[in-house]
């Protein structure tokens, strides 16, 4: 029974391995050993001016799950609304922890500089998320749709003109920045995009006056282009999600792969009177939402190779001749930090994503942040998790380490009972039934008791990989980022040492190919955390000393050596 046992864990943990080497495979671009499927090139999008692929003109509405028809894309030839033949002008917004470029062309956004964020290889550069170069296309845009005569309203392609600039009363960074079109389908735009101190969020004011003699009934769009390459210095060994995403109150958080949008299989909700489109990376998110509840329809489009968009549309007021209608729309661009997230808009804290573990994730990332607010050490505090998790499982280990301790106890008379017996096999598996039973020893009790403690690890796991705050974040003496890997691999080599060391404190298997793989799977196991972010490799070697302590203690209790 023990035997059995032990070669289904051994297959399960070589089976996940197989998986994890699978992924890793797929993440630097090469096909998967199990379930091929086509997925779009990781090559820079192809379009000689990032921009062109992205022309507004026609004034259709888009069919469900689709972006604006031809409208926002490259649609019917007719006349782009623009203010004049300048050229395009980019113009700075900032406050103390981002700073936006933003074009006349439409207003849009194409750079946003994270100032509070640096690149873990190299701290003299910041994080740049949205870009747009010959390798890079990240973009925040929006405008009108809906115009029912052969010009289209001001859309993300239009010119427009500076009207104003405002800095903020703290200090002199321009924060407010005001853009207005000329009349274009009888209506005239202009937009606002402001700052607040201490806020990656970006306030969009949109007002629209109707210029001609009739009722005008536009749209507003608002819309993410992203290409579909991960986010330059991701990591081999592990893979976190790049893409879209989509909210509603009805359906909740959505991924939504690249690769199902060039196929177009999309399953999100397309309609909705709540929630918000995103970008998510590893992280850092952008993020669209209106702050009331109109109704809304969510799009997905791929543009072109490798370039792909989301958004969403939602109905103006009907606009009296002469009349004027604001209207507002917000802009997240920024770091993962749920307690931000969670303030801005319901929901949205869920871009930092914990997959199915979310119901467990959630409460162990409330639990680490609270202690961090005590201990203000990201680096201990994942020690003191540790410690709670573990206090909080003592008794289940407890009862698994004295079932082991047993184990081991009776191995020699095992060994030699099968020794004994090796030409008779079903005799021996009497025996081993019979020696259990008069010691009073179940073998699957050092086992489910582990089990049970799985879920809450691997969520733990997913939570540490998750944590924005944890990037730059030193901890003690040579580790200054828990977010990379031990410069000189001493956690690792820890950890390495500690999980052999357990192997020696467990009951060894009689079988001898057995006991040589409970000496190599730690080994080959171990060699995936030199890869992993120190914050992740503290969190197991806290394990491993704890459950090795616990162990020794029960095993000496027991009269256990060896």
């Amino acid at each position: 029974m023990n035997d059995i046992k032990r070669t289904v864990l051994w297959v399960i943990f070589g089976f996940s391995m197989v998986l994890l080497w699978d992924k890793w495979q797929v993440h630097n671009g090469n096909k998967p050993l199990f379930f091929p499927a086509n997925s779009p090139a990781v090559v820079g999008p192809s379009v000689s001016n990032p921009t062109q692929a992205m022309s507004s003109s026609s004034n259709e509405l888009p069919q469900s799950g689709a972006a604006p028809a031809a409208s926002l894309i490259q649609g019917k030839e007719q006349t782009t609304p623009k203010t004049s033949e300048a050229p395009v002008q980019l113009y700075t917004l900032k406050n103390d922890v981002i700073e936006l470029t933003i074009s006349s062309e439409g207003a849009t956004i194409v750079k946003a500089k994270l100032l509070k964020q640096t690149d873990p290889k190299d701290n003299t550069q910041l994080v740049t998320l949205l870009d747009q170069n010959a390798s890079r296309i990240y973009l925040a845009q929006s405008g009108l749709i809906g115009a029912s005569s052969s010009n289209a309203y001001p859309n993300h392609k239009t010119l427009m003109q500076l009207v104003s600039q405002e800095e903020s009363k703290a200090s002199d960074l321009p924060s407010r920045i005001t853009f207005e079109t000329v009349e274009a389908g009888g209506v005239k735009l202009k937009k606002t995009l402001a700052l607040k101190p201490g806020q990656y969020d970006v306030e969009l004011s949109n007002t629209i006056v109707n210029q001609t003699q009739q009722p005008v009934h536009p749209k507003l769009y608002v819309q993410i282009v992203r290409d579909g390459n991960k986010p330059e210095g991701e990591s081999s060994f592990y893979s976190t999600f790049t893409g879209p995403a989509v909210y509603t109150a009805e359906k909740k958080y959505q991924k939504v792969e690249f690769k199902d949008i060039e196929k177009n299989n999309l399953s999100f909700q397309d309609h909705s009177e709540s929630g918000y489109v995103a970008m998510v990376q590893h992280y850092y998110a952008s993020a669209w939402f209106f702050d009331d509840n109109r109704a809304r329809e969510i799009f997905t489009k791929k543009i072109d190779t490798n370039l792909y968009s989301v958004g969403m549309i939602s109905d103006v007021s009907d606009i009296a001749p002469g009349q004027t209608v604001q209207t507002k729309a917000h802009f997240y661009v920024g770091p993962q930090e749920e307690k931000r997230l969670e303030i801005l808009y319901p929901g949205l804290e869920l871009v930092k994503d914990y997959g199915w573990l979310t119901i467990l994730a959630k409460p162990l990332y409330w639990l680490l942040y609270k202690i961090n607010t005590v201990i203000g050490n990201w680096g201990w505090s994942i020690v003191a998790l540790v410690l709670l998790l573990k206090a909080a499982f003592f008794w289940i280990n407890a009862q698994a380490y004295k079932s082991m301790a047993k184990m081991k106890a009776i191995g020699p008379k095992i060994t030699e009972m099968r020794e004994r017996l090796k030409d008779k096999p079903q005799q021996i598996q009497m025996e081993m039934m019979r020696i259990y039973k008069e010691e009073k020893v179940n073998p699957m009790g050092g086992c489910l008791p582990i089990v049970i403690q799985i879920p809450v690890f691997m969520a733990l796991y997913w939570v540490l990989l998750s944590t924005v705050e944890m990037r730059n974040t030193p901890w003690v003496g040579w580790i200054h980022d828990l977010s990379a890997p031990d410069p000189f691999y001493i956690l690792p080599f820890l950890m390495t040492a500690t999980s052999l060391l357990q192997t020696m404190l467990n009951p060894t298997p009689p079988d001898p190919v057995q006991a040589k793989m409970m000496w190599i799977m730690p080994l080959a196991f171990s060699v995936m955390f030199f890869f992993f972010p120190a914050g992740l490799v503290l969190y197991w070697l806290t394990n491993n000393i704890l459950s090795i302590s616990q162990q020794w203690l029960i095993n000496k209790k027991l009269g256990v050596t060896g």
